[in-house]
């Protein structure tokens, strides 16, 4: 698989994600029925033969278990193991070829397994089905009441170009399926850009949302059983000015931040995007930039690419915390991550202009929350352990 800078943080198969998207809109109509007449049967028959299956496989040596995180793991991976650990919870990764992310985990003579992330059982929700779905999201939002940006979906340039053109500028576009804002584009503002964008997007899924670009910074949302346990904000790579040092001058001294040696922050570097993005702001790594004015070095909010995050939970305004709980009761999912952007978040959303939800995602990066660059790490990890696990729940350290 080639390296591409449109998928970072974390590297996609083009053609694997391409073929998925395809692949779940052909079946769809078929397993929505199965699961209608089977829904209850399989979800038994799933608890009970996943792990004799992965007990089986492990014996005949086609697979193998892992005790403790390793290099392919992600953070949220490593910060809920580590959480499970000081709870007492013995805790260990099934890998399969390429498979991996299936854990099992015992506690108190019980033996669980799980996908990712826990999902306990509470209620019967079927937004699990389609909340990573963006346009469909935009629309069960929008008869809700719940703000999100304008715009639609379009598989081919002309049916971009309509939406383009009659909605305001500027804009954004994004595969309809897909998160960490792999092949995103944003500042669109003329027909060029889009299909530009559009072709980005396409890479990853057949359907491209075309909407517009909303007003403010990007905060993530974690919902535990319907409750917001969390909210960062994630910043692109910026410095501010100060009217007295030029800009490399300021990135210098930013990239001096013991935090940014990795592994999880990482320094700001020019490359060839962040040179578009700079004339596209009309600066020179040579200028001053006056006094207050933010610079940013990319489109993306990525971590690896320089981004930074801020803990703003005990800062988020009641309506805005009302507002995310509300898509928790509506989606009746017990974890859900909502990307959503506002200019303050200690303002309500009811009067801030052009702001709103722009995806969900079923298996949120809860690490975002307990590494934070600045602010006080949440720890969203123990959060889901007494969701998922409630006796093993003991305080979180003072």
């Amino acid at each position: 698989m080639k390296y591409c800078k449109d998928c970072e943080p974390a590297q996609e198969s083009h053609i694997v994600a391409y073929i998925s998207v395809i692949l779940g809109m052909i079946d769809k109509p078929f397993f929505d029925f199965m699961e209608l007449i089977f829904k209850n049967t399989a979800e038994a028959l799933s608890k009970r033969i996943s792990l004799p299956f992965i007990r089986t496989m492990v014996a005949l040596k086609l697979a193998h278990f892992t005790d403790a995180p390793d290099k392919i793991d992600t953070w949220r991976t490593k910060c809920f193991w580590e959480e499970g650990i000081r709870r007492g919870i013995k805790m260990r990764e099934f890998h399969l070829g390429p498979i991996h992310d299936i854990f099992l985990v015992e506690y108190k003579g019980k033996t669980l397994t799980f996908d990712g992330l826990p999902r306990p059982a509470i209620g019967n929700s079927d937004a699990i089905t389609w909340m990573d779905n963006k346009g469909i999201m935009k629309i069960r939002f929008q008869s809700e009441g719940i703000p999100v940006a304008n715009g639609g979906t379009a598989w081919n340039r002309w049916q971009a170009m309509r939406i383009f053109n009659r909605i305001t500028k500027p804009v954004i576009t994004k595969p309809n399926l897909g998160s960490r804002s792999r092949h995103t584009m944003i500042h669109i503002t003329t027909p060029e850009l889009l299909i530009a964008g559009f072709k980005k997007a396409q890479k990853l899924s057949p359907l491209v949302i075309v909407e517009e670009e909303l007003n403010g910074f990007l905060f993530r949302g974690t919902l535990v059983a319907g409750k917001l346990v969390g909210v960062v904000r994630r910043d692109q790579p910026e410095v501010i000015g100060d009217g007295i040092h030029t800009l490399k001058e300021l990135m210098d001294k930013e990239n001096e931040r013991p935090e940014r040696n990795g592994p999880i922050f990482h320094k700001i570097t020019i490359d060839h995007e962040t040179e578009v993005e700079l004339a596209r702001e009309n600066i020179k790594m040579s200028d001053i930039p006056e006094k207050g004015r933010v610079v940013t070095f990319s489109q993306k909010t990525s971590r690896g690419c320089g981004g930074t995050t801020t803990e703003v939970t005990d800062i988020t305004h009641p309506d805005n915390k009302e507002m995310l709980e509300k898509i928790g009761t509506y989606l009746k999912d017990p974890l859900v991550g909502v990307d959503f952007i506002i200019e303050d978040i200690t303002k309500s959303w009811k009067e801030e202009q052009h702001c709103g939800i722009i995806e969900c995602n079923s298996l949120p990066f809860i690490d975002l929350h307990h590494y934070p660059l600045f602010g006080k790490p949440n720890n969203v990890a123990g959060k889901v352990w007494d969701l998922f696990i409630p006796d093993s729940h003991i305080p979180d350290p003072i």
